[in-house]
């Protein structure tokens, strides 16, 4: 008799598991998502009848949405503020759309986050400083939207950070020091924007850096004379900018940049053996592609 219930018991477990699903509070999430950006219009949509580990982009792991990946899908309207409730994200593609409105302060709550890419929408207003909380992002990449304000200091929180991407934006004010806290950083994009004052003599510190590009915006006075440290530079933008001071540039090693662009000719300024013939004037190299 036991070894039957023993049996029974195995199979109802068995069962259980096998019917474990999505919590309703998630899947409740995602067709807030899917409502508020139009899935009607999706290139290809949602059947809300069905199972949302069926659904098109949803990456589900251990009964948690755990991936949305809906680049280049026609999205459009705006982020729900419910989008907080998916706490195992950790992948979020939403790349390429046309999506509008704010970010909601609720993306904060997205603590296992590691890649948000929201590039080529329409987004606008400020960047919220809840980003900051989002301690595993790698890569957060907002290129080309209408972000306006300031970047905010909580961006230097993100101590994992490999990738950030503001470029082709509205950011006003001065780059914040924080951001020399960053130092796994490899890419930094603020390219075309209306950023201002001088570069923070923090940013020497990201010695991980290969991308820095700064071009097309208000920067003022001199190269820090810390970029001499930034040994790993492949690509280097600070063209169209107010600096008044080249000198340091002469401090940086270049003899293995790819792409070298500022706007002075200063026959002083000893470049290392550079390879003039290698460079060339980019508008970005953070662009997207799918994948």
């Amino acid at each position: 008799m036991k070894r039957i219930l023993c049996l029974v018991l195995m199979t109802m477990m068995a069962n259980s598991v096998l019917l474990a699903k999505v919590s309703l509070e998630e899947k409740q999430a995602l067709i807030d998502f899917y409502e508020s950006t139009n899935g009607l219009s999706w290139k290809v949509t949602w059947d809300l009848e069905t199972e949302c580990e069926t659904w098109y982009g949803v990456d589900v792991e251990k009964d948690h949405v755990v991936g949305i990946e809906l680049f280049h899908n026609n999205l459009s309207g705006t982020l729900p503020s419910s989008i907080g409730k998916l706490g195992h994200l950790k992948k979020l593609n939403l790349a390429f759309n046309s999506i509008t409105g704010t970010l909601p302060t609720s993306l904060g709550l997205l603590k296992e986050l590691k890649v948000l890419k929201l590039e080529m929408n329409r987004l606008k207003g400020t960047l919220p400083n809840t980003i900051g909380m989002m301690t595993e992002l790698e890569e957060f990449s907002i290129f080309n939207n209408f972000i306006s304000g300031s970047i905010p200091e909580a961006l230097g929180g993100l101590k994992n950070l490999r990738i950030l991407n503001l470029s082709s934006n509205n950011l006003k004010g001065a780059i914040p020091k924080s951001l020399g806290e960053l130092t796994q950083l490899e890419s930094l994009g603020l390219f075309e924007n209306g950023l201002d004052g001088k570069i923070p003599n923090e940013m020497g510190n990201l010695t991980k850096l290969r991308e820095l590009v700064l071009a097309n915006n208000h920067l003022g006075g001199a190269i820090p004379a810390e970029f001499g440290q930034l040994a790993s530079l492949e690509v280097f933008q600070i063209q169209n900018n107010n600096f008044n001071s080249f000198e340091n540039l002469g401090m940086m090693d270049t003899r293995g940049m790819l792409v070298f662009d500022y706007d002075k000719d200063d026959s002083r300024i000893d470049f290392k053996d550079i390879n003039f013939s290698k460079t060339r004037m980019a508008d970005t190299k953070f662009e997207d592609v799918e994948e």
